[in-house]
């Protein structure tokens, strides 16, 4: 054990962002994020696009790993046509996302997916996605909760082993499973609300709501107990 873990957390790349006199090209993360990696024992780092190529060079420095939330997948990425209500893509920060998940996967660094991030781990396993859900985001720019239930004897069931009310903003869901997962909560309507690797992989968890966005931090102490254990020191 060397001291607390280091948790990379992949950030949003937005055209223009304002802060005193400045409007610029920005990568951004909403402050809740890094906060509760802190909070469940960890240090956050924020890790901007970058080239794909780069991806498992990143990784290695890291004891874990989050995808957070963000924009649409590219539904080519899943061999589908683009729904009207699926939202314009974001081709660079796809393509980096999807690289730090198969090079985590692949040095079997412990990974969470937030949202668009649990979305993702899915389509790079081959698994698909339903481009929109209704009833799970319904009001523009606020958070919503509803149940999530756990699936039991899954690791997710392992970190919250009861039924919870959880922050969501989301249109789109898992449809078909990606190869080697398993869905290890469902809300009440049967949605996949959270996905892994049977329970002898490695520690890899996608959730569809936003811990980050509540006062539960089980999901990320779950994850910085894992990257603890993995940890040189």
């Amino acid at each position: 054990m060397g001291g607390r873990p280091l948790i990379g957390v992949s950030t949003y790349l937005e055209a223009g962002a304002r802060w005193g006199v400045w409007e610029l090209e920005a990568v951004l993360l909403p402050a809740a994020c890094p906060r509760l990696v802190q909070r469940a024992g960890g240090l956050a780092a924020m890790l901007p696009p970058d080239a794909p190529e780069r991806a498992a060079a990143t990784v290695a420095r890291l004891d874990g790993l989050v995808i957070a939330g963000g924009p649409d997948v590219e539904p080519a990425r899943y061999g589908a046509e683009p729904d009207p209500r699926t939202n314009p893509p974001s081709p660079v920060r796809d393509a980096w996302e999807l690289a730090l998940i198969e090079a985590a996967l692949h040095a079997r660094v412990p990974l969470p997916g937030i949202c668009r991030g649990m979305q993702l781990l899915n389509v790079a396993l081959g698994g698909t996605l339903v481009q929109h859900l209704a009833g799970h985001a319904e009001v523009t720019g606020v958070f919503g909760g509803h149940p999530v239930g756990p699936v039991p004897g899954t690791r997710y069931a392992a970190a919250v082993p009861e039924a919870t009310t959880v922050p969501t903003y989301h249109h789109q869901a898992v449809d078909r499973l990606g190869e080697g997962l398993i869905a290890s909560a469902h809300a009440a309507d049967g949605t996949v609300e959270a996905v892994e690797p049977a329970p002898e992989g490695a520690w890899v968890l996608g959730v569809q709501w936003h811990p980050e966005m509540g006062d539960d931090p089980r999901v990320m102490r779950a994850l910085v107990l894992a990257a603890d254990a993995g940890a040189p020191g």
